[in-house]
């Protein structure tokens, strides 16, 4: 697996990677759990936007990351639920799939407002189907599937937050997948 951070004036930093198989998804979503965490526990906020076409693999990253957050029982996808809710002892998780969400007055009526202006991690697919009603994510994880089930993936930092966990995360890559630093221009 080879990883990169890419940065320049114009763009975000962020981290590109391939997946090759489904338990490098799981070791990256380990890995991300890891980092945030504690700052989690701490009483902090998150907001991670999944970005990718259908069956890029969004919602399988976000179980994997679930499980590595602890979260036990059934991880199901909130297609048609618009958001499942795991709380946990620590801090609460929130997943979203907006995927079929056509109405901004939703948005209201499901009191979504309150639960992104509460702490907690949320984890967002179809981001898009809700532009101007949500905040800037700290992170957003682009998943672009090269095959069955090679996928090749890009994090990116939006705020300070996502930026200080990009970083930690460059720094502590694993022997196996080097992460190097690079200029992109653009």
């Amino acid at each position: 697996m080879h990883a990169q951070i890419l940065a320049s004036a114009d763009l975000a930093p962020s981290l590109q990677a391939d997946w090759p198989d489904e338990p490098a998804c799981c070791d990256w979503a380990t890995r991300l759990a890891a980092f945030v965490r504690p700052s989690l526990i701490a009483g902090g906020s998150l907001d991670i936007h999944l970005l990718g076409t259908l069956g890029a693999g969004k919602t399988t990253f976000t179980r994997h990351l679930l499980r590595a957050l602890g979260v036990q029982g059934r991880i199901k996808s909130p297609s048609y639920a618009v958001v499942e809710s795991h709380p946990s002892p620590e801090f609460d998780i929130h997943h979203f799939d907006f995927y079929r969400f056509n109405d901004p007055h939703e948005w209201e009526d499901a009191g979504f407002r309150d639960v992104f202006g509460a702490t907690g991690l949320r984890l967002v697919e179809w981001p898009e189907k809700a532009q101007g009603l949500l905040p800037t994510p700290a992170l957003r994880l682009h998943i672009e599937p090269v095959d069955e089930h090679r996928r090749t993936i890009t994090l990116q930092s939006l705020t300070p937050e996502g930026a200080a966990l990009l970083a930690d995360m460059q720094r502590s890559a694993p022997a196996t997948a080097p992460v190097t630093a690079q200029e992109h221009q653009t």
